[in-house]
């Protein structure tokens, strides 16, 4: 089966696109830097050409509001129109749990908007929302630093590891294209704040955190429903800790 990854050189990309070609299927991964531009239209009819299934792991150049919520809008109707053209059979998108509950989230509106074009497109799909990456808890307590302190809001917390979230996908993609939505988040569920303390403690940084109610995450205060599924979800296998260890092995 042909199956087109849109963003396939990224974290996620590069994983799915692994697990499938073991599994036998014949995958495309696709970006600018190979000439298929979603924003644009260029290269999707060619890319898309025999494809059965489109996965669609494509991201915001610009992470400034105004633009991801243009990007997720051209870029996602240009990919489903490409898709309806081409006869492609199932279209599964990346997206992120709780999107709806964090308006001040400044990229959420923009995911909003992607799996509304997706659901009324004609393309049946499955959009995968995922918790945040384990592989993005620097990035978070980078965000959250004020003179040398981490500011974390102990709201509920579910983070996942990218190799959980990429079998996810690839088993979304070889499975049946039911317009459904499915959660996927990791087996470990407590407060942000909690996660990054163990974080800076395993990476050995001097940086402490202070647990504040009102640090807000990427713009929005944080409670225990923001950002953790509030319904049945598939759990990852990778724990914290298990992820931590793997991190260290492969370091030393």
């Amino acid at each position: 089966m042909k199956i087109v990854i849109i963003g396939g050189s990224g974290l996620i990309g590069t994983k799915v696109a692994a697990l499938l070609r073991n599994r036998g299927h014949d995958v495309l991964q696709s970006s600018p830097s190979t000439g298929v531009n979603t924003l644009t239209g260029e290269g999707l009819s060619g890319a898309l050409a025999g494809a059965e299934v489109v996965i669609d792991l494509a991201n915001s150049p610009s992470f400034a509001p105004a633009d991801v919520l243009s990007f997720f809008k051209q870029s996602t109707s240009n990919l489903i129109n490409a898709e309806k053209a081409a006869g492609v059979r199932h279209h599964v998108a990346l997206s992120i749990v709780g999107i709806e509950r964090s308006p001040d989230n400044g990229y959420f509106p923009g995911k909003v908007a992607q799996e509304d074009i997706v659901k009324k497109g004609g393309v049946p799909y499955t959009i995968v929302r995922s918790t945040q990456f384990m592989e993005f808890l620097g990035g978070i307590a980078d965000s959250a630093t004020v003179d040398k302190t981490v500011h974390v809001s102990p709201g509920a917390f579910q983070p996942i590891a990218a190799d959980d979230v990429a079998g996810f996908v690839a088993e979304a993609a070889t499975g049946t294209a039911a317009n459904q939505t499915i959660e996927i988040a990791g087996p470990d569920k407590k407060p942000m704040s909690d996660f990054l303390t163990g974080y800076l403690a395993a990476t050995h940084d001097a940086r402490t955190v202070v647990v504040d109610k009102e640090a807000r995450y990427f713009g929005s205060l944080v409670d225990d429903q923001s950002l953790v599924p509030l319904g049945t979800a598939k759990l990852g296998r990778l724990d914290v800790k298990t992820w931590f260890a793997q991190r260290a092995k492969a370091a030393a």
